[in-house]
């Protein structure tokens, strides 16, 4: 088949299986799983080389990395460090013992029972976040706690890799040697701290939307296959390079570009792992698959459940995420391919692993979901709610020149979060120099606003200077967001109606203020007392917030407008005459 229409099964594979796995509640993951099984060799027969798509759809894996690292800041990963260490440990440790325990007592030698249990001990990063994020779990502490256990998992793949490649009878000839993969990872932490920035600031201040999505993708794949040459895996480069950029201020717009291409390529990567099933085993051994499948997710979640317990979490919360921890991973199928090639395994023993970790990736969900209709933790409190330096922020920031610095330095200096974006990537390395933290992008994008926190932020306060932008930034977050409070910078007094027509209630015209500081300034230079100036400003400020009322709720015209100042003013001199009269008979 061709590559035009393979790719007309997969997308039809997809719209099909997947809004009707999920109407029926049985998560998305399951319908890529089932779209595999049904066009893959067992059943339609319309792909002719799943193995090959499933290399390619393993990129799926590395863009998820990617953006975990980038969710990583330096200071989170070392607040998460017991848990990581501790939690991570003892998950994987009492996972691969038992499983390998029970494969050893079956009568296979201890090269295989540890091998196997190594890699079914792992989870599956994609299919476990992906589960947490649909069930709104994943920033709470039961959550941080799984999450937790799965970065651990991660970075064990790399000496589960050389564990099983130092157990092959085959001498490796093309193995490069130890001391590339130390240059390797020192030129990713380099590059990552010294390139990459000023790459990006260059490609932004010169590319288009375009070469920054090419720059994103460039970054990941470049990381990633250094890191494979090296000898490490693909995902750990990409997860090193994450990371490193975490505290970049290129952050959001990263995320956003890589999301596509994640989303599309895990969703591939689960429909290749359907076609890989051989499902010919479980026609054959329906039983020991079946048993061992029930086996695997009772061992883990029963180990897991004990870690989160252990870790003061509640039985519920425990439960839940146990079970959505509880299946075979991705890296299973990638030690498997290793263990066969290096005579580690017998093929069909590593079709039978294979087997037995799609049926529990196919097994998780339901249970996931069977468990959540009976036991809801919904009113579990979120992780970050106690600690000052949250990553969701309590107010978004769109456009960090000199109008939203100052709020910001306000918010800053009374240890308030907020999430601050422009696209001025020389303007933002400036403001950076003061310890102001800035992230890059076009705050009128609604997917980078969402990669930003505005669906967790109390207030939007809009600080660009363009009145076109800031009008059409507040009509798309009150249509998409409308709990969110919006501040708006008016440019003038007519762009201050406009918003105020689009629904906006709070505009803050920006010379007024400063406007009216300066005619007190002015009024106190030629004689007027402070209290006179006071006066004098207060009811001219009070009647022209009466004119601009008027003026939208009749939505008048520009002639109507105009007579509608002129009465104003009247009505004004009127008004300080009529003061005058009173305070001379007084």
């Amino acid at each position: 088949m061709t590559l035009i229409g393979s790719t007309l099964v997969f997308l039809a594979a997809t719209v099909v299986a997947v809004p009707l796995f999920k109407r029926l509640k049985l998560g998305a993951i399951l319908g890529y799983l089932v779209a595999g099984i049904v066009i893959g060799p067992f059943a339609l027969n319309a792909i002719s080389d799943p193995e090959t798509i499933l290399h390619f759809a393993e990129m799926g894996v590395v863009l998820l990395l990617f953006v975990i690292g980038l969710e990583l800041e330096p200071k989170t990963l070392w607040r998460m460090r017991n848990h990581i260490v501790f939690s991570g440990g003892s998950q994987l440790i009492g996972s691969t013992l038992l499983l390998g325990g029970i494969i050893y007592w079956l009568g296979f030698s201890w090269q295989v029972s540890m091998v196997i249990g190594l890699a079914v001990a792992l989870s599956s990063t994609a299919f476990a976040i992906q589960l947490m994020n649909e069930q709104r779990i994943l920033h709470t502490p039961p959550g941080q706690q799984g999450f937790s256990i799965l970065l651990m998992q991660d970075v064990a793949v790399i000496p589960i890799l050389l564990l099983v490649a130092s157990l092959s009878p085959i001498e490796a000839l093309d193995q490069a040697p130890w001391w590339v993969a130390v240059l390797a990872v020192l030129g990713v932490l380099i590059a990552g701290r010294f390139l990459i920035n000023p790459f990006l600031r260059i490609v932004s201040r010169y590319g288009s939307t375009e070469v920054m999505t090419a720059a994103a993708l460039l970054i990941v794949l470049l990381t990633a296959v250094a890191m494979q040459h090296a000898g490490l895996s693909m995902g750990m480069g990409a997860f090193i390079a994450g990371i490193l950029l975490a505290d970049s201020s290129f952050k959001h717009q990263l995320e956003t570009e890589i999301e596509p291409f994640k989303g599309l390529l895990l969703g591939l990567f689960f429909i290749a792992i359907g076609m890989n099933l051989n499902l010919q085993l479980l026609v054959e051994k329906p039983v020991h698959i079946f048993a061992a499948t029930v086996a695997l997710v009772a061992i883990k979640t029963a180990v897991i459940f004990a870690v989160l317990k252990a870790n003061k979490q509640s039985k519920t919360d425990s439960m839940r995420v146990s079970l959505m921890l509880s299946q075979g991973g991705e890296f299973a199928f990638v030690v498997m391919t290793l263990a066969v090639s290096s005579q580690v395994l017998d093929a069909e023993i590593a079709a039978m692993v294979n087997l037995v970790v799609g049926l529990s990736m196919a097994l998780t969900s339901p249970l996931v979901i069977l468990y959540s209709l009976s036991y809801n933790s919904r009113n579990c409190p979120a992780v970050y709610d106690s600690h000052s330096d949250s990553p969701e922020p309590q107010v978004l920031i769109a456009g960090f020149g000199r109008f939203g610095q100052i709020t910001g330095r306000i918010l800053a200096a009374n240890s308030i979060a907020f999430t601050a974006m422009d696209k001025d990537a020389e303007h933002i390395e400036f403001v950076s120099q003061f310890g102001n933290k800035v992230f890059y992008g076009d705050a009128t994008r609604l997917d980078l606003l969402r990669t930003a926190g505005i669906q967790h932020a109390r207030t939007l306060l809009i600080a660009i200077d363009d009145a076109d932008a800031t009008t059409r930034l507040a009509t798309l977050v009150s249509d998409a967001y409308p709990e969110v409070r919006i501040i708006a910078r008016a440019r003038n007094r007519t762009h201050a109606m406009q918003l105020a027509r689009a629904g906006i209630e709070v505009c803050v015209r920006e010379v007024f203020e400063s406007a009216i500081v300066a005619s007190k300034q002015v009024l106190g230079a030629i004689g007027y007392t402070e209290g006179q100036t006071d006066y004098m400003a207060r009811v001219f400020a009070e009647h022209d917030a009466k004119l601009l009322r008027k003026a939208i709720e009749d939505d008048m015209s520009l002639p109507e407008l105009i007579k509608n100042s002129e009465q104003g003013r009247e009505e004004l001199r009127q008004l300080f005459a009529d003061d005058k009269r009173e305070i001379a008979a007084g």
